[in-house]
C-alpha cells in the first residue's frame, strides 16, 4: 500500500513517530542519570523541555495563524475573537480562585493533548474507508491517553500538569481504577486482534498509524502510570507532543508550500531557514517565560519585582493568553485531515 507519510519516511520517522520510543529507550536505559539532572540540573531541564520545546511548541502555531495575511482577513472573528475569549475566560475563572483557573487551564491542556494524538492518527489512516477498524484505531487512542490521566485522577503522582493539587477534585469519586484497568487492556486487545487480523487479510500495514498508536501508548502508559517520576513524565509528555507538532507546522505550513501560496515563507525552506524558524519561535518562548518568572514565578531568575498579588488575577490570565489560544485554535485550524498530501 501508499504510505501516508506526512512528508517522508525519514522526516515523519525521526521527528513525528521516534520521538516517544527514542525518549523511552533513554529513559529505561539511563535513569540514574535521569535523577541525577532532575536533582543537579533542574534549571538546564526546565530551560530545554518547558521553554525550548512546550512553549515554543505553541509559538509554531503563528506560521499557520497570525503570519498569514490572507487567513487572518478571512477569519478575523476567529483570530481576534479567540486571544479576547481566552482572557476573558481567565479573567472569569481567576475569581474563583488560583486553583480552580489552574485546573480548568489544565483539563483543557490535557483535552488538546489527547485530541493531538487522535489528530495524527486521522491523518495517517485518510486513505483508509471509514469502517469500523477506523473506529477502534480511534477508540485505541482515546484509551491510550484518557486512562492514564483517569489514573492519575486517582492515584497520587509526583508530578503535576501545572501546580499541585490540580486535579484533587476528583479524588471524592469512587474508585473506578479495578473497571478502567479492564477496559483499558481489553481495548488494548482489540485493537492488537484487529491489526493482526487486517495486516493477515491485507498483507499489507499502515506503518505510520501504527507507530503513531504504538507510540502514544507507550509514552502515556510510561510516562503517568508505570514511571512514578516528575522529569520523566516531562521528558515523555513534553517531547513526545511538542516535537512533533513543530514538525508538523514546518512541513506542511513552510516546507510543503509553494510561490503561489499566500503565507509564502521562502526564506525559511532552506537549511538556514530551519534554525531561523526554530529562532523564532525560541525568542517567543523566551520572552513569555521571562514575563511569567519576573512577575510571578520567580523560581530560576528575578528582576526583584514587587508585583501585588492582587494584580494576579489580571496579569496571570493574560500571559496565559497564547497558551489558552493555542489550545482553542487548534479545534479550528486543523480540521480536513484529508487535505494533507
Amino acid at each position: 500500500m501508499k504510505q501516508p507519510w506526512i512528508h517522508n519516511a525519514k522526516t515523519d520517522g525521526w521527528f513525528i513517530l521516534s520521538p516517544p520510543f527514542i525518549i523511552l529507550l533513554i529513559i529505561f536505559l539511563f535513569q540514574k542519570q535521569i535523577q541525577g539532572l532532575e536533582n543537579h540540573y533542574s534549571f538546564y531541564t526546565w530551560l530545554f523541555l518547558i521553554v525550548f520545546v512546550d512553549v515554543a511548541h505553541v509559538y509554531s502555531t503563528l506560521f499557520k495563524t497570525y503570519f498569514v495575511k490572507e487567513e487572518v482577513r478571512q477569519r478575523k472573528l476567529l483570530y481576534y475573537g479567540i486571544p479576547a475569549l481566552s482572557w476573558i475566560l481567565g479573567l472569569i475563572l481567576y475569581q474563583f480562585g488560583s486553583l480552580t483557573f489552574w485546573s480548568v487551564l489544565a483539563l483543557i491542556a490535557v483535552f488538546h493533548f489527547i485530541r493531538q494524538q487522535y489528530g495524527f492518527m486521522r491523518i495517517y489512516a485518510r486513505f483508509e474507508p471509514n469502517n469500523w477498524g477506523k473506529r477502534i484505531d480511534g477508540i485505541a487512542v482515546y484509551s491510550a491517553t484518557i486512562f492514564p490521566m483517569l489514573y492519575w485522577f486517582k492515584t497520587p503522582r509526583a508530578f503535576t500538569w501545572f501546580v499541585e493539587n490540580e486535579f484533587s477534585w476528583f479524588q471524592n469519586l469512587p474508585d473506578y481504577i479495578p473497571v478502567i484497568k479492564i477496559l483499558y487492556f481489553g481495548i488494548l486487545m482489540i485493537w492488537i486482534v484487529k491489526t493482526i487480523y487486517e495486516i493477515v487479510k491485507t498483507r499489507q500495514f499502515n506503518i505510520p498509524k501504527l507507530a503513531l498508536i504504538s507510540g502514544t501508548y507507550l509514552s502515556w502508559y510510561f510516562g503517568i502510570v508505570y514511571f512514578n517520576n516528575d522529569l520523566v513524565f516531562t521528558f515523555m509528555n513534553v517531547i513526545s507532543h511538542g516535537i512533533p507538532y513543530v514538525a508538523l507546522i514546518y512541513i506542511r505550513e513552510i516546507k510543503q508550500k509553494n510561490s503561489q501560496d499566500s503565507n509564502n515563507y521562502s526564506l525559511f525552506k532552506s537549511t538556514f531557514g530551519i534554525f531561523l524558524f526554530i529562532l523564532v519561535i525560541l525568542v517567543f518562548a523566551l520572552f513569555e517565560e521571562f514575563l511569567w518568572e519576573i512577575l510571578i514565578w520567580n523560581e530560576h531568575f528575578s528582576l526583584n519585582l514587587e508585583v501585588s498579588i492582587s494584580w494576579f488575577q489580571f496579569l496571570v490570565p493574560l500571559l496565559v493568553v497564547p497558551q489558552l489560544t493555542h489550545y482553542l485554535l487548534d479545534g479550528f485550524i486543523w480540521r480536513n485531515p484529508k487535505k494533507v498530501n
